[in-house]
Parts: structure tokens; sequence; C-alpha cells
């Protein structure tokens, strides 16, 4: 039975957590003081999929947004990971070191013209968008049509260690390549990613189902690549069509055999990673993540729960769809201080709420999801 007034209840206090993360110049990650006071691109944008979606309310604060972060541009394009004064003990207000913050404010330029059928925002940032553009072909090193990236430079910036050719990286760029109109760069993207075209590019494994992590180069045999789930990749080459049917249903799959989204939707990486492993690095040990389940390492992150939901829906499972979402709102309504918190990630295991409260992609994510399954499609992608 759907449990309408919990659905009812969890949007409209998720439109609250999220417009406790506005402020003059843009969307703060987190709503409370002891949180992320600082805007990041990928934050912003993931939090906007659903904002966007709530009448005119976030307008302006999606497009200040924008603006602050094409304002901090690097000279060679690069759109900035981080601006605001959390930074401040890195002797910086801007940070940089990421290949998703370029991708998703291309991402969340179209969203905002989408949204609110206003192109002028998309018009006045066409320099800076051609430049970051520029700037993400310039990270195709081995001229393969797929961009690479360095270790930790993406929302994983802590653990665990991916490097080369990366499926959260390659589902946002095909997505980008999409959204912009370069459908046959997509179509390459998709074509090689999948295995139709260098065979040591393909990156969806046949024999675990689903995507790997990250592959790169291949050593006479001995292949660089990763073997944990890597959830954010590979929900978002669902979402975004990277994947066909047989690999969504591959993938959705393993998520459920292997028990990735209990007790709420979903853990960051399955299955856990140990210090005994071979993929263990020694800098794992100064952050949360050295903890199974803890943090990046299994722990639950709500905003992926959203993209979860949302590839139910892409795959026509609208009946786990809004089960899940109802397993969401529960996440998101487990909170320790208030009652309603959206928690940064819950422990893996006991679900129990940690980390920054109030996240705007938390609660963006809620809002983004509930729309995928009121609508009965995907929004954007």
């Amino acid at each position: 039975m759907i449990n309408n007034n919990l659905l009812k209840t969890a949007k409209r206090e998720a439109i609250n957590a999220l417009k406790h993360c506005i402020n003059k110049k843009g969307l703060y990650a987190s709503g409370t003081k002891d949180g992320y006071l600082a805007t990041w691109s990928r934050d912003l944008n993931i939090a906007m999929l659903g904002g966007s979606l709530i009448n005119k309310d976030f307008k302006k604060v999606f497009k200040n947004s924008l603006k602050l972060l094409a304002d901090n541009q690097s000279k060679s394009g690069q759109i900035p990971n981080c601006v605001g004064d959390f930074n401040i003990d890195r002797n910086s207000i801007v940070t940089f070191t990421t290949i998703d913050s370029s991708l998703w404010f291309i991402i969340g330029e179209y969203v905002y013209k989408q949204a609110y059928q206003d192109s002028s925002l998309f018009k006045k940032h066409q320099r800076v968008i051609n430049k970051t553009w520029f700037w993400l072909i310039c990270q195709d090193t081995g001229e393969d049509h797929l961009p690479e990236q360095h270790p930790t430079s993406d929302w994983q910036d802590a653990f665990p260690h991916k490097y080369g050719h990366c499926i959260s990286t390659q589902a946002l760029y095909y997505t980008a390549l999409k959204m912009a109109g370069k459908n046959k760069q997509a179509l390459e993207v998709k074509k090689i990613v999948n295995g139709q075209g260098r065979k040591d590019l393909k990156m969806f494994d046949d024999v675990r189902n689903y995507y790997l992590p990250y592959v790169w180069k291949n050593h006479d045999g001995d292949r660089e690549k990763g073997h944990w789930f890597d959830t954010q990749g590979n929900l978002l080459a669902i979402i975004t069509g990277l994947a066909d049917k047989y690999q969504t249903d591959k993938i959705l799959n393993y998520i459920e055999k292997n028990k990735i989204n209990k007790p709420y939707p979903v853990k960051a990486i399955y299955p856990t990673m140990k210090k005994e492993g071979k993929e263990w690095f020694s800098y794992f040990n100064k952050c949360d993540a050295k903890t199974p389940y803890h943090y990046l390492n299994a722990g639950i992150w709500p905003y992926l729960g959203g993209l979860y939901v949302a590839a139910l829906v892409k795959a026509d499972k609208q009946k786990e769809a809004t089960k899940e979402l109802i397993k969401l709102a529960l996440a998101n309504k487990a909170g320790q201080q208030r009652e309603w918190e959206f928690n940064e990630w819950l422990h893996g295991l006991t679900g129990q709420p940690k980390g920054a409260v109030y996240q705007a992609w938390s609660a963006g994510a809620y809002l983004f999801a509930s729309e995928c399954v009121k609508k009965r499609k995907i929004v954007y992608f």
C-alpha cells in the first residue's frame, strides 16, 4: 500500500531542507552552520535536478550558483569544484582538481534552460560553456573519445582509488554530449564503453554484470582496473541511457541480490573495502571511509537513493520505484536532532544517520525521484 501522507510530507520537508541551503551567492551544500557552507558544482546541480521542478522557488539561487561557478572558471576552462569560505583552510576560497564539476556545470546549464524555458543565462554563459567543452576535450589524453581522470578527482574525493576511464565520468560525459546535440560523439562513447569498439576500453563486465568503476591501461593482458560495484556510476549509466536494457536489468538485479538497497537505498560501493585488501591505500586510514559501512565505504547516501529510484523508473519498474521512494523518505526522516534531517549519509548496515544535516543533494535528489515516479519517466535525461 502506498503511503501517500508520508510521500507528501517528505516532499514538503525536502523543499524546506533545500531552502535552508540558500544564500546570497549560491546554494550551499548544507543548510546548517556546522555543515558544508560553500557552493559545490556537483552538489548544486544534483540538488537542482529536483529543486528546479518546484515551480520557480529555486530559479534565482540556481542562476546565482551557476553564475558563481562561471565567474570562477580557470584560465584553461575548468569549472571549480567548490567556491566558498569552507575552503579557507586550504588557502583559497576556490578549489579545482575535479572532472565532474565541469560536466555537472554543463548539464546544469541545460537543465536550467529547460526547466524555466529561459535561454538568457545559457546565452550569457556561451563563451564559458565553450571554454569548458574545450577543457573537457583536453582530458581525452588517450585520443580515444573517452575523457580520463586523476585519482580521487570526482565526488569520491578521498576513497576509493580510481583513475583513467571511470564509469561515472563516462555517463556524465555521454549525457552532456547528448544535451549539447553532439549525438555522433555521444554514440561513439556509448559504443566504446559497451565494447563495440576497442575491447580493452570496454567497461561493462559480462561476468560481474555491472560496469567496472574504472579501467585503464592494458599491460600485455594485465589490465589496470577496479572490481568493486560503483553505485553512482552504474545508476548514472542507466538513467542517462548509456546502458541498454540487458545491462540495466543486470545492474538492478545485482543491487537487489546483494542488498545494496537495504536497509535504505543505497550504499555507495559494494562490497566494503578492508585494510588487508589489495585495493587499499594508506591514506584511506585518514578519512571516515576507513571503517566498513561508513562514509564512502558502503555507507548509504540518500542522494544516490534518489538516482536509484530514477533508475527503476527508467527500467519501467514503477512498483519497485514507488517502494524504494517510500524507503528513501524514511531514510531522510531518520533524524537524530530533528524529525526530517536529509542527512549526508547513513550507516550502511544500521541506517543510523551520519554526516551533515539538511544536505542539499539529499533533499534535491528526493524531489527528483519523486517527480520521476509521479510522471513515470526520467526528467531531463
